[in-house]
Parts: structure tokens; sequence; C-alpha cells
């Protein structure tokens, strides 16, 4: 699982199609920390997760597309910046992967993990606001039930 959250890790901060730009670290914290963002992976994992500026990551998982989506949080740290590349250190991993990362679009990039351009997600930028219902309030009286419409002025 750990493995599986670091792969995802670096997929939020990597990119790559046919008109993809590639990102430098700055670049990379630019368009990604802070931001929430969807994200689909080549074996059919998906879910959902923001960076934030002290390295640290909380979202979703749901491995392979199948199964519980689960929840995930890695602690600050996790992701830093070494040369001009973005990687990360997780407990349990005998080395610190760095990750490809390249803008896709204004709201998309791709990351995959440098020597493994196999292994990749696409990510796509959402709303980071929930939807909120918006309620119209009326003054109080001003609408009447069709009953009391019907039985005139009290």
């Amino acid at each position: 699982m750990v493995m599986r959250s670091t792969i995802l890790v670096a997929g939020l901060l990597a990119t790559g199609a046919a008109c993809a730009e590639p990102m430098n670290a700055d670049q990379a914290r630019r368009f990604v920390a802070g931001k929430l963002f969807a994200y689909t992976c080549f074996d059919g994992t998906r879910g959902t997760g923001r960076i934030s500026n002290d390295g640290s990551v909380i979202g979703t998982v749901q491995v392979r597309g199948a199964g519980p989506m689960r929840n995930t949080a890695l602690p600050p740290g996790t992701l830093h910046v070494k040369g001009q590349s973005v990687c990360a250190t997780v407990r349990g991993m005998p080395f610190d992967p760095c990750f490809n990362l390249e803008k896709t679009d204004s709201q998309s990039f791709r990351g995959s993990i440098s020597g493994l351009g196999f292994a990749y997600c696409d990510f796509t930028r959402r709303n980071n606001r929930p939807n909120i219902v918006r309620t119209t309030l009326r003054p109080q009286g001003a609408v009447r039930s069709t009953a009391s419409a019907a039985a005139g002025p009290d």
C-alpha cells in the first residue's frame, strides 16, 4: 500500500502526452500545491489528492479501480525537491523515487517515475470547494398555501 501511495504521489507531480510540457520542481509546485486533483493510473488505480507546500499529501485511492476507496495521508516532507526534480521519501522503501512531471493542458498533468515511463498517472484539477446547495429565502408570508389562498383573507 505504501509503494502504491508513493507511485500515486509521484503521479500527482508528473505529466506526459504528445503536446506535454515538462515541468521542473518550481513549476510543478506552482501548478500543483494546494490544489485538488482527480487521477487515473495506467493500472486502473484512481482517486483524488492534494499536495501541501510542506510536502505532505492527503487524498483517496482505489487500487486497480476495484475494492473500497481508501483515505490516505503522507506526512510533511514526503515530497521534496532534489536538484530540479521532485522526489519522495517513504518509510520502507529502499530508495527515494523521483518523478517526471509534464503539463498536458491548463488543468492537467501526467506523472511518471523517472526511468519507468510506463508507470504513470494522469491528473485533472478539480474544484477546491464542494458543491454548495443554494436556497432562496422568501420573506415570511410571501408564499401562501393553496388552501389558505382559497379561503380568502383572515
